[in-house]
């Protein structure tokens, strides 16, 4: 149903997060708490998302893992 991501395509999505994670980091410490954590927030569920099946989905499966 759901389809995993290349490792080409993963490698890429998170070569993107750690280079607008550096080059937004100047501009970040200047801006308000709530832009800078949208931002990154935003950069962390990119970086976790290794298929199309969406990141909130795989958290709530991992975390029904651990609590069986």
């Amino acid at each position: 149903m759901y389809t995993r991501y290349s490792p080409l395509r993963i490698f890429v999505r998170r070569a993107f997060v750690v280079t607008v994670g550096i080059v937004t980091f100047p501009v970040m410490m200047f801006t308000a708490m709530e832009t800078r954590s949208r931002l990154y927030s935003y950069l962390h569920r990119v970086w976790l998302k290794t298929s199309t099946k969406p990141v909130w989905l795989i958290q709530t499966e991992r975390a029904a893992q651990h609590l069986y």
